[in-house]
């Protein structure tokens, strides 16, 4: 963060200036808060933020419905990283001014800050609708949608600005990131090759990493990726996606290390939480896989990997009513999800529910007979224990029962 009055949001190695709430000069209030609002600016400005967020505080005892006050009081502690006070803060001063655009954009950010993703988003899409020229607000927006896997509302939102943006790396790396995701590499690779005009860049070789992971060449992926790491082991997404290229080569181990170092400086990477808790759960780390994995899950609800993962951890903790309560949501999402049939099969089948584990088997025989058994939300990078191939602990579906044959 750079001195007051702007915050400086690093994003991918890109520096963005935002334009944030800085003390703002007194608006016409009673004399009796005057004085403590004049001593809470002064005092913002030097640098004291604790002694500006008391001064904020007294003016708001005298006079509650300062704007001004309340504004200044959530830039001080956004200052300080108590973002979610920050976020009270802002709020209250909304219900005075609702339609006040700057400090929305403010709570937008605190909630960024506080890695309240969906509600950021929430509050940022209020802004650029009623200011399209906010450009910040753009790309923060897109930050938040690009983490929440909302690729398709990345392009929409991006796309077409390219003279808006000009060379702008951030606005590259965003919209090129959500191309490549969404498989449209040649596009994307537009936006890589303008990264790559600035020499080797972090960027850029994680752009083209991530551009390999989707191909499935994972050799060449963990080559860029290595790089891109190498390069600036800062880069948000940068360990995760690394972590992906690792595991996806056998080398597990070095996989999960990467998950961490990614979650240490990200405590909510989605891929970071959802492969560690994998990787755990095959490990037996039953307890720490459950966390990540209910991480993974508030980070982006119904999210078919993530469902498959718990049923396949409740599984693995004898935890069948659980296990078949999360599936039975899974294959009701994602009908064709082959390996989430598989393993609703075999609960059903140790719960002694034959009947219902025949309908899933049956269902299994169908959408691989049908060529489906790549369904939607797998990816080569979870291994073969999650292709709906290998059940947990090495077992396989009974055989179809014969015609007359009783169980």
């Amino acid at each position: 963060m750079t001195r007051f009055p702007f915050f400086l949001l690093v994003h991918c190695g890109v520096a963005v200036a935002l334009l944030a709430a800085g003390p703002v000069r007194a608006q016409t209030s009673g004399d009796a808060s005057e004085e403590f609002f004049a001593k809470g600016v002064k005092l913002h400005q030097a640098g004291d933020i604790l002694g500006a967020i008391e001064a904020y505080q007294d003016a708001l005892v005298k006079d509650p419905r300062r704007l001004d006050a309340r504004s200044n009081l959530g830039a001080a502690l956004v200052r300080l990283g108590r973002y979610d006070d920050a976020v009270k803060e802002y709020g209250k001063a909304l219900e005075l001014d609702p339609d006040n655009v700057k400090i929305r954009f403010n709570l937008g950010l605190a909630l960024y800050k506080a890695a309240r993703v969906p509600e950021a988003a929430e509050e940022l899409r209020k802004v650029v609708d009623k200011d399209g020229q906010n450009k910040s607000a753009r790309l923060v927006l897109a930050d938040c949608l690009l983490q929440m896997g909302q690729d398709a509302a990345v392009v929409s939102l991006l796309s077409g600005r390219d003279a808006e943006f000009g060379d702008d790396r951030l606005y590259a790396y965003l919209l090129g990131n959500a191309l490549v995701r969404r498989s449209e590499v040649q596009a994307g690779q537009v936006y890589i090759d303008r990264l790559f005009r600035d020499g080797d860049t972090a960027e850029a070789r994680l752009l083209m990493g991530a551009a390999q992971l989707r191909r499935q060449d994972f050799r060449a992926a963990l080559d860029e990726l290595q790089r891109a790491v190498e390069l600036n082991p800062e880069l948000a997404s940068v360990h995760s996606l690394h972590g992906r290229a690792l595991m996806a080569t056998g080398r597990r181990d070095e996989a999960a290390a990467a998950f961490r170092k990614e979650l240490e400086r990200s405590p909510n990477d989605f891929d970071a939480n959802l492969y560690l808790g994998l990787l755990l759960k095959d490990e037996g780390n039953l307890d720490e896989s459950l966390d990540r994995l209910r991480r993974a899950d508030r980070l982006r609800p119904n999210d078919a990997r993530v469902l498959y993962g718990l049923g396949a951890l409740h599984v693995a903790a004898g935890r069948t009513e659980d296990a078949q309560r999360t599936l039975e949501v899974l294959v009701k999402l994602v009908p064709d999800y082959t390996q989430g049939h598989v393993l609703l099969a075999t609960v059903y089948f140790r719960q002694k529910n034959k009947e219902l584990g025949e309908r899933e088997r049956a269902i299994v025989e169908k959408l691989r007979a049908a060529g489906q058994a790549r369904e939607p939300g797998a990816s080569d990078e979870l291994g073969p224990a999650y292709k709906g191939e290998a059940l947990p602990g090495g077992e396989t579906l009974p055989p179809p029962k014969k015609p007359g044959e009783t169980r």
